[in-house]
């Protein structure tokens, strides 16, 4: 039995998995889908890009969880990957789901190719420490229907502008820990340099999926699927 901690990007929180949790119980493995410090039902509460690594960490210790299987979405990957390499033997594979990976010293603004990360964080800087939500337009071809979209929209909430701008600290190189990067073609259908070169050596495979770059949402039984495969390997 596989043990899933399922970590959704920015602006969500738990509810985000809502559709993938009970295909990964059904098929008898344990689903802990966590929020992250400051977001959705934690708003509030202070967080820096250690928070999240801490939070991520927390869950699987709090649950005495082994067989772990981390699955990091979007910016989650960043504090996903650095949790990964402080599991130990905890960790069964990191499954990062059209994510951003950490690098070290490195922030989730740094990584942004062509400036984007100049933006965010002005953006951050403009509202109060926080990177206000998307709005519903910002979703479109990423094969979400209508309702999907109002609901992300709806539920989304401002995301700590902290966890963007420190950098990432790794307690063992990234390219050891043993990892699929999915990537959702409907986003781009190749993943970064960075995670090619990654994927190039033993211990990282690359899938790929036929959904936008929320797939929890627009293609929640495929995802179902892909998750039980990478718990097999």
């Amino acid at each position: 039995m596989a043990n899933y901690v399922l970590v959704a990007g920015a602006w969500l929180g738990s509810w985000a998995w809502d559709r993938v949790v009970p295909g990964l119980r059904e098929a008898g493995h344990g689903a802990y889908p966590l929020t992250l410090s400051g977001l959705a039902d934690r708003t509030g509460e202070p967080a820096g890009q250690q928070t999240h690594v801490q939070d991520v960490v927390d869950e699987v210790l709090r649950h005495d969880l082994h067989e772990v299987v981390l699955v990091g979405h979007s910016y989650a990957g960043i504090p996903v990957g650095q949790a990964a390499a402080r599991l130990g033997d905890r960790l069964s594979r990191v499954v990062f789901l059209d994510s951003n990976i950490p690098g070290e010293g490195e922030s989730f603004v740094s990584q942004w190719p062509g400036g984007g990360g100049a933006a965010v964080a002005a953006a951050i800087e403009a509202h109060s420490g926080f990177w206000p939500p998307l709005g519903a337009a910002d979703y479109e071809g990423q094969g979400l229907a209508e309702a999907d979209i109002a609901e992300i929209v709806s539920r989304s909430t401002p995301h700590p502008g902290a966890t963007l701008t420190e950098p990432a600290v790794m307690a063992s190189p990234l390219g050891g820990l043993p990892a699929t990067y999915v990537k959702c073609t409907l986003d781009g259908y190749e993943p970064f340099d960075a995670v090619l070169e990654l994927v190039a050596g033993p211990n990282w495979s690359l899938a790929k999926l036929d959904a936008g770059h929320w797939p929890m949402f627009s293609e929640p039984q495929a995802l179902v699927g892909l998750l039980l495969d990478e718990a097999a390997q």
